[in-house]
């Protein structure tokens, strides 16, 4: 069994547009910044200017700690929905494809080396010392 994790809730100010507010809520619930956005805003614009909506957004402004650096990790989730976070499984797909092609381009050149008269010869006279 494989448990991930416990996911703390950051605001994230290098993806927001005012505060990371909503790029905090969309990564620590797997979601697309854009939906949560879009709900937030709608919740402040219906409920009107000085809204507890507005009022939450300013204290987890407020309240949340700004995201540590982390280091970069190659590995990405696939998203299965639209409002899912992660890389569309066509987008994996080409990348594998990317990453596969530079592997065996780097083997063909390693095995030209290894196959060549020059690397035969190097061996053989370091076979004699």
């Amino acid at each position: 069994m494989s448990h991930k994790a416990k996911k703390e809730l950051y605001r994230i100010p290098e993806q927001g547009k005012v505060a990371g507010v909503c790029a905090g809520i969309a990564e620590h619930f797997n979601l697309e910044v854009w939906l949560v956005r879009i709900v937030v805003l709608s919740a402040i614009i219906l409920t009107g200017v000085f809204s507890f909506a507005l009022l939450l957004y300013i204290v987890a402004w407020v309240l949340l700690d700004k995201k540590p650096p982390m280091r970069m990790d190659h590995r990405s989730e696939l998203k299965t929905k639209i409002w899912q976070a992660g890389e569309s499984p066509r987008q994996a797909i080409r990348e594998i494809g990317t990453r596969f092609r530079s592997l065996e381009l780097r083997l063909r050149r390693l095995e030209q080396h290894v196959t060549s008269d020059s690397y035969s010869l190097k061996r053989e006279i370091d076979n004699l010392k």
